[in-house]
């Protein structure tokens, strides 16, 4: 049976570069900025286009789908941007 091969066993396969620890401080605080107004923005726009009738035209729709799918990316990436960026490393296994 043929032996499964992992990350570790090919030397290099990924390289890393020495970076200090505040730069991956820094890059989690702005992440988690952009990612909390990203969030609260993008709901802002859904529930104003949701309960406002003469916000929802045709041209609208276009807006509140890209609000819609730019509220799920904030909401989805950034805590695990932010978690990987405190932890100065992936945290989540080679499956995730």
């Amino acid at each position: 049976t043929p032996q499964k091969m992992t990350v570790q066993d090919v030397p290099d396969a990924f390289p890393t570069a020495d970076v200090p620890d505040h730069v991956h401080y820094t890059i989690g605080v702005v992440i988690l900025i952009v990612g909390v107004t990203g969030t609260l923005g993008n709901f802002l726009v859904i529930y104003a286009f949701c309960r406002c009738r003469s916000l929802q035209t045709p041209g609208n729709i276009f807006i509140i789908n890209l609000a819609i799918s730019d509220f799920l990316m904030s909401i989805t990436q950034s805590p695990v941007f932010f978690t990987n960026s405190l932890h100065k490393r992936w945290i989540f296994g080679e499956k995730g």
